[in-house]
C-alpha cells in the first residue's frame, strides 16, 4: 500500500483543518517545498496536496507554490482543489503534477470527469468526500444527495481508475480511519482506492494494508508527531 503524506495549502502556508472546517485551521509552516523535502528524506515517494483556497473559490491561488514543490522534489504529486474546468486541470498538469483530483466538478458538471479521464489517461482521479454517506462539494460546505458508494461504483465505467475516498467526519481529528467504509469500497472492481481521513496510527495503516488498498493519505498524524512516516511506509510494504 502506498503512503501519501499530505500538504494542505491556504495562502501559501501548510495547514490542517478539522473536519474540513476553515475556522478550525492550524498552521504548520510557510514553506511547503521544505515540508515536501522532509517527507522525501523520510522515504516518501509520493505526495498528496490540496489547494484549500481553490477548493473553496475555484481560483488556483497556490499554483506557483505547488509548482515549486513539484520542481524541487522528485515525488509523484497528486493535487486536488480547483480542478473545475479543462483549463484548470491543464494548468496543474503543465507544472508537472502527476495526477489531478477532480471533486466538486465531477458532481456539478456531468460528463466532465469522464472527459478529463479520456483526455489524460492515468492522470485523473476522483475525489469522493463523504459526509454521512453523501458527497460534499465546494470545500465540503455543501452536501449533495449523491450517495458516495454509488458514485464510486460508477467510476471504472467512466474510465476513472483511482479514487480518493475521504470520510469528512474523521478528517484532522486523529480518531482513526473508517475501516468499515474501506472494507466496502474494496469490493469495487477496477478501482484503486486511496483512504483519507483519520489515518493516525500504526494500527490504522496495518488494517488498511490488510485490506490491500492502493494507498492511504496521512496528514495531521504526521504534523502532530503521533505517527512516524518511515514506520508507516514500512508497515504499508510500499510497492508500485
Amino acid at each position: 500500500m502506498l503512503i501519501f503524506p499530505a500538504i494542505d495549502l491556504r495562502g501559501g502556508q501548510v495547514v490542517r483543518l478539522a473536519e474540513g472546517d476553515y475556522e478550525r485551521m492550524t498552521v504548520y509552516g510557510d514553506d511547503p517545498a521544505a515540508v515536501a523535502a522532509e517527507f522525501r528524506s523520510q522515504g516518501a515517494a509520493q505526495l498528496h496536496m490540496v489547494d484549500l483556497d481553490a477548493a473553496r473559490s475555484g481560483e488556483q491561488v497556490n499554483l506557483r507554490c505547488i509548482e515549486r514543490v513539484v520542481r524541487e522534489n522528485a515525488l509523484f504529486v497528486q493535487v486536488g482543489g480547483g480542478g473545475r474546468d479543462e483549463d484548470s486541470v491543464k494548468r496543474y498538469l503543465d507544472i508537472g503534477v502527476s495526477r489531478v483530483i477532480i471533486g466538486s466538478a465531477a458532481i456539478t458538471t456531468p460528463g466532465f470527469l469522464e472527459k478529463m479521464a479520456a483526455r489524460h489517461p492515468g492522470k485523473i482521479a476522483a475525489g469522493v468526500d463523504a459526509k454521512a454517506g453523501f458527497i460534499a462539494i465546494h470545500g465540503w460546505r455543501e452536501v449533495t444527495d449523491v450517495a458516495a458508494f454509488d458514485f464510486l461504483t460508477k467510476l471504472p465505467q467512466m474510465g476513472v481508475g483511482t479514487a480518493i475516498y475521504t470520510d469528512i467526519s474523521r478528517d484532522g481529528l486523529l480518531g482513526g480511519a473508517n475501516i468499515e467504509a474501506y472494507q466496502v469500497t474494496k469490493v469495487i472492481e477496477g478501482l484503486d482506492v486511496i483512504a483519507s481521513g483519520g489515518v493516525s496510527s500504526e494500527s490504522d495503516v496495518a488494517r488498511l494494508t490488510e485490506l490491500d488498498l492502493y494507498g492511504a493519505i496521512i496528514g495531521k498524524a504526521l504534523y502532530a508527531g503521533v505517527l512516524d512516516l518511515r514506520r508507516a511506509i514500512q508497515i504499508g510494504g510500499e510497492t508500485e
